[in-house]
């Protein structure tokens, strides 16, 4: 094995353990938020979300909940909208001021908040909600309200964020479902000494937010309208309007059997009383910067899957490093030993008496100057020696030299691609090593959305000078062309896409729909900023650049390309490779899955792991990419270009089709609007990392094509 490569994998083995001992430690926030006593803590109210169901909606535009009343809590008028980002715009947040009052250190045991009057529509869609499993997010000082959990053995409690807006039970006379709404909520807020100079003048942090519902009739109340026996079994508010049995018989005048379910709005409505109780404990056993550590549930029982994905990841990518220093010590061997090659480490080609007039090129070899930027120069001898007629005829990626750098078909779209895919690659690099660092947390939320967009627009310059000097390479004369299709291709169609869901979304007015300020903001942000960030990198690299200087000269006639065996073809070496990349990956693409979809109340925040196994994954993508396409110049086949990015984007097809059996296996999704936003969501992200990664196999194949060739010396 080469000293150098062996270096390579130490330095990587070094880090792999580093970022392990990193395992994405928290760094809390830039400032801690203290309260002193008597100081009113703000209530925020974001969403309802569930499980089941793609489609969010804002608290406040429930038709049963109480709405806000205008009144100043905390310094600030409730059914305010505070300031989001834009990753908290595309994750459905709708984060608002509520009514509810807080003091810190004050103690309430009841506090009536409102009658809301519904009408029979209003019943109708809490019911829906309550079958759907929705769930509400209410947000104190930055922590989010949850559901507290005990584990079996009772030995720890963890958190889920959110709480349950009412349940169903069985009706044990008639057998029939009950809904019964949570119009009661008791707020526990768990708060310690601050540390520093504020613990010193009295200043509390805040540890621990808590919630826990009940549903109370609305019968047996005081004079204050809460309930006169909170603490004791109650019975529950039920969501049911009885039928206008009249009505209904007029609607059905010889019909014996009326219906029990009555929609249409004929005035009847239903009140639903809402209270709260509020408790401060005191808690020294939980350091602020340790708050959230609840809500990552289970993670420790996780930690042995997570270790267990990472091995599995470097045994196949060691299987892999065996085969590619073969390949490498079989080039090696080809150019430099017997194997075809004469003492000089020239590789002669067995030729007959040329034709009059045409000239033999001789490649002589340059020192090479990075990974694109190997060069050679050729020359030309007016006269040919029959005295080297002696040499024995080769076959396989030898014949290839004056064929293997010719331009690809399409060439005016692979270099667009390519640098959409560099963009890829620097963002999600970025979004990886800040979420090692712990700058990306659960407290900065939507933080990874919206620092993945910053990334990627700013990467645009990267993207333009590769995407440009890479077509400057193919022959191509339009730069600006090129530039326009680099900067509007791929994000074009991944916001066209985005917005015809869009539309299907608005239909049912969720909040996970875009508002058109958001739009036409993403249309801003493509235009006035990304698009000039492209032309700048393309300007540079078309005019102030060389193309890519190969170090073979390509013929001016293409050699026929023989059969090719059925393995090696496009479709099923793009298929065979991309299961390898997937199976290191498959693992921990399960509890990312699971916090995407199955589990919305949790957190995934193992990006150590992620990191890891992304790396050896990447590796992983680059050794089969060697293996692959060194197979394919073996068997005479220079097409490799396109080929290469296939292949490296292949596992994405397995992402996929993981993603179809997650779904109909692990989730309980309803309705055709949710499947829908499923399927195009995971196919737009699969189309992402394929695009990732396939542009990492092209990368790969291009330097190693050009190492092997501008190693050999053909006369």
């Amino acid at each position: 094995m080469p000293r150098g490569f062996q270096i390579r994998l130490c330095k990587l083995f070094a880090l792999s353990t580093l970022i392990s001992l990193i395992n994405a430690f928290y760094i809390p926030g830039f400032s801690i938020k203290s309260y002193v006593d008597d100081e009113p803590i703000p209530l925020q109210v974001n969403k309802v979300y569930s499980d089941r169901s793609q489609l969010q909606y804002a608290y406040y535009d429930l038709p049963f909940v109480c709405p806000p009343t205008g009144k100043k809590h905390a310094g600030y008028s409730s059914g305010k909208s505070i300031s989001l980002n834009l990753g908290e715009v595309l994750r459905g947040d709708r984060i608002m001021t509520s009514d509810y009052d807080l003091v810190m250190g004050q103690d309430q045991e009841c506090q009536y908040l409102c009658s809301r009057r519904t009408n029979r529509q209003g019943v109708k869609r809490a019911r829906q909600l309550i079958e759907e499993g929705y769930v509400a997010e209410w947000i104190v000082d930055n922590l989010p309200g949850a559901t507290s959990f005990v584990t079996v053995d009772r030995t720890h409690k963890y958190y889920a964020a959110g709480f349950k807006i009412g349940y169903k039970e069985f009706s044990p006379v008639t057998g029939k479902q009950k809904y019964y709404i949570n119009n009661h909520i008791t707020l526990v807020i768990w708060y310690r000494q601050a540390p520093g100079r504020a613990g010193n003048r009295g200043g509390k942090v805040i540890v621990g937010f808590e919630v826990y519902t009940k549903s109370i009739e609305a019968a047996h109340r005081d004079s204050t309208g809460c309930p006169q026996e909170i603490h004791r079994d109650n019975n529950g508010m039920e969501m049911y309007i009885a039928p206008n049995n009249t009505k209904l018989a007029s609607q059905y005048p010889s019909s014996s059997y009326l219906p029990e379910e009555d929609d249409a709005d004929d005035g009847s409505t239903l009140t639903i009383p809402y209270s709260y109780s509020v408790y401060f404990r005191e808690d020294d056993s939980i350091e602020w910067s340790r708050r959230w550590d609840m809500y990552f549930n289970n993670q420790e029982d996780s930690n042995v899957i997570h270790w267990l994905a990472i091995i599995n990841s470097l045994v196949i990518c060691s299987l892999l490093t065996v085969i590619v220093v073969m390949v490498i010590n079989r080039t090696y061997r080809q150019v430099h030993g017997k194997d075809g090659a004469g003492d000089d480490g020239k590789l002669l080609l067995k030729r007959r008496k040329p034709i009059s007039g045409t000239k033999s090129p001789r490649l002589r070899e340059k020192a090479p100057a990075g990974l694109l930027e190997q060069t050679g120069d050729l020359e030309y001898e007016d006269d040919f020696s029959s005295d080297e007629e002696y040499v024995e005829d080769i076959t396989g990626w030898k014949l290839l030299h004056g064929d293997v750098f010719r331009a690809p078909s399409y060439g005016g779209y692979l270099a667009p691609l390519i640098g959409s895919g560099m963009q890829l690659v620097f963002m999600a690099t970025g979004l990886l090593v800040l979420s090692c660092l712990g700058i990306l947390n659960p407290s900065f939320r939507g933080g990874f959305v919206s620092v993945g967009m910053g990334l990627f627009v700013f990467a645009g310059i990267i993207s333009g000078y590769f995407s440009s000097r890479l077509y400057k390479t193919f022959g191509g004369m339009n730069w600006r062309k090129n530039t326009f299709m680099t900067a509007l291709l791929f994000p074009g169609l991944l916001f066209t896409t985005i917005f015809i869901l869009n539309l299907f979304v608005w239909a049912q007015a969720s909040s996970t729909a875009l508002p058109f300020g958001t739009l036409v903001g993403l249309i801003a942000l493509m235009l006035l900023i990304q698009l000039p960030l492209v032309y700048v990198g393309s300007w540079y690299g078309f005019h102030q650049s060389q193309p890519y200087e190969h170090p073979t000269k390509t013929n001016s006639v293409p050699r026929p390309i023989p059969e090719q065996a059925w393995y090696t073809q496009n479709v099923y070496a793009a298929l065979t490779a991309g299961f390898v990349p997937f199976a290191v990956v498959f693992i921990e693409l399960l509890f990312v899955f699971r916090s995407l979809w199955q589990d919305k109340s949790g957190y995934y925040y193992v990006f150590g792991f992620l990191s890891i196994v992304s790396l050896v994954g990447i590796l992983t993508v680059v050794e089969v990419t060697i293996v692959a396409t060194y197979i394919m110049l073996c068997q005479e086949n220079y097409n490799w270009w396109w080929q290469s990015v296939f292949i490296g984007g292949g596992s994405s097809f397995w992402i996929f089709l993981y993603c179809i059996v997650f779904y109909f296996t692990k989730l309980n999704i309803h309705g055709f609007i949710s499947g829908l936003l499923f399927f195009s969501y995971s196919l737009l992200a699969c189309t992402v990392y394929g695009l990732l990664t396939g542009t990492v196999g092209f990368l790969t194949a291009y330097a190693f094509v050009r190492r092997i060739y501008g190693a050999i010396k053909a006369d």
